[in-house]
This record gives C-alpha cells, sequence and structure tokens, in this order.
C-alpha cells in the first residue's frame, strides 16, 4: 500500500512524478557522493539538510528540490 502522509501535496496524481523521483543511489550518482554521505545529509537535524521525503522506508527525491537545494548551495 502506498502511504501518501509524507507526499508532498502538489505530487499526488501527477503520474509524470514518478520519473522525476530520485532513490538515494540515484542521488548519491547525480551527485558524485557516496551514499553515506547522503543518507546523513536526508537525516532529521542534519545541518544543510537535502530535501526529500519518505515513501515507507525508502527515501525518494524530486529533482526539481535537488537543483533548486543545489542552487541555494551555489550562491
Amino acid at each position: 500500500m502506498l502511504h501518501t502522509e509524507n507526499i508532498p501535496p502538489m505530487a499526488i496524481g501527477d503520474e509524470s512524478l514518478v520519473e522525476h523521483l530520485l532513490t538515494i543511489q540515484d542521488l548519491a550518482r547525480m551527485l558524485k557522493l557516496p551514499v553515506s554521505w547522503v543518507r546523513e545529509h536526508v537525516r532529521a537535524g542534519a545541518r544543510d539538510r537535502i530535501p526529500g521525503f519518505k515513501l515507507g522506508k525508502y527515501w525518494r527525491f524530486r529533482r526539481e528540490d535537488i537543483f533548486a537545494w543545489l542552487n541555494q548551495r551555489s550562491v
């Protein structure tokens, strides 16, 4: 069963969203960083937390949120 309580509201019902979701492994590969670094930065209370949400026990990340997060850091 899909738990939607942690999914950002604008994402519910948007079928194209699935194409833009990244796993922790995808995100680590995209950022060219170790998976352990990504895991450390998605935890609650992490400094400079990476925006993401959980589907059950799995973290997912929207590409748009990651690009916005990266742009904030490059200023």
